[in-house]
Order: C-alpha cells, then sequence, then structure tokens
C-alpha cells in the first residue's frame, strides 16, 4: 500500500474519500457549539497551541483561540476558509491536487496568496441534499495535523449518527 504522505496521488485520493465520508445530516447553531467545544477539548488535551473556526456561510459561529496562538493564525483560518468557498473542497485537497500535478498552488492559481491558502486545516461542511454550507478550520500546527485533528473532530461529531452494527 502506498503511503499517502509520500505519495500525492494517493493523498487526493484519500483526501476525497474523507470528504465524501464526512457528510452531516445537519449543522445548527447548536451543533457548531458543540463541534468547536469538541475540536478545543481534543487540543487541550494534547496542548495544541491552535485557533478553532466554525462558519456558516458568511456568520461565523464558533471561534477559540488557545494558548500559545496569535493574530497570525486568525489571518490563516481566513485564507484557508477562502479555498473552502471558492473550491467546495479542504484546502488540504485544493493544495495537494496541485501537488499532484508537480506545481504548487501558489505558483500555478490566479488566485492571491496573500487571500488564499491551500494548505491543510480548513474541511468542508457539506449537508446531505444541501452541499457545502460552511467551514470548520484550525490553525497552528503543520498543515497535515491541522487537517487531521479537523477530520478526528468530524468523525467524533458523526460518531453518534453512525450506523450501528446489530447486536446478535
Amino acid at each position: 500500500m502506498t503511503d499517502p504522505a509520500f505519495d500525492p496521488a494517493a493523498l487526493v485520493s484519500l483526501l476525497r474519500t474523507q470528504e465524501s465520508r464526512l457528510v452531516l445530516r445537519r449543522f445548527t447553531h447548536d451543533d457548531a457549539w458543540r463541534l468547536g467545544c469538541l475540536l478545543a477539548d481534543l487540543a487541550r488535551e494534547r496542548l495544541a497551541p491552535v485557533t478553532i473556526d466554525i462558519h456558516r456561510g458568511r456568520q461565523q459561529l464558533f471561534h477559540c483561540a488557545l494558548p500559545g496562538t496569535s493574530a497570525d493564525n486568525d489571518a490563516w483560518i481566513d485564507r484557508k476558509r477562502r479555498i473552502v468557498e471558492r473550491f467546495a473542497e479542504s484546502s488540504y485537497l485544493v493544495g495537494a491536487r496541485f501537488r499532484a500535478k508537480g506545481t504548487t498552488f501558489e505558483a500555478s492559481s490566479p488566485l492571491d496568496p496573500d487571500e488564499y491558502a491551500a494548505h491543510g486545516g480548513s474541511f468542508p461542511l457539506t449537508i446531505e441534499g444541501a452541499g457545502v454550507i460552511g467551514s470548520v478550520t484550525v490553525s497552528g500546527l503543520p498543515q497535515a495535523e491541522d487537517h487531521a485533528l479537523v477530520v478526528e473532530g468530524l468523525e467524533r461529531f458523526l460518531a453518534p449518527d453512525a450506523p450501528q452494527t446489530p447486536t446478535p
């Protein structure tokens, strides 16, 4: 099996699978609070210096800056979130797709890198039947770790909705 960390095409495939798997049935203001707090708790357990942001459309529903972060993290969040808004895909997937083609987003995209960052950490909030309605973003760790934290948080958030195995 190819390690996606070293194979850009395998990484693109893995990221697409994550996005197709992590789909919500609904997403309310209360859900944003629960997901944001879950991510903050995960980050605190790991002493991870991150900022967490959840948007539904243009409205910010959750924002938390943990110790060790700065306003720079807010700027990264804005830039990564704009990628999700523009492409309806995770910021990590957009960057990985460019790398799989042997280039970078910054070198090949006409978009201003001061406004857009195709670095891991922003993930689309996708609702069954409605498509992408917002984003959840983490900033403060290396991009693969920012992305992984968001994915783990969404997996845990969705766990109660996961199909239950019938008991014998």
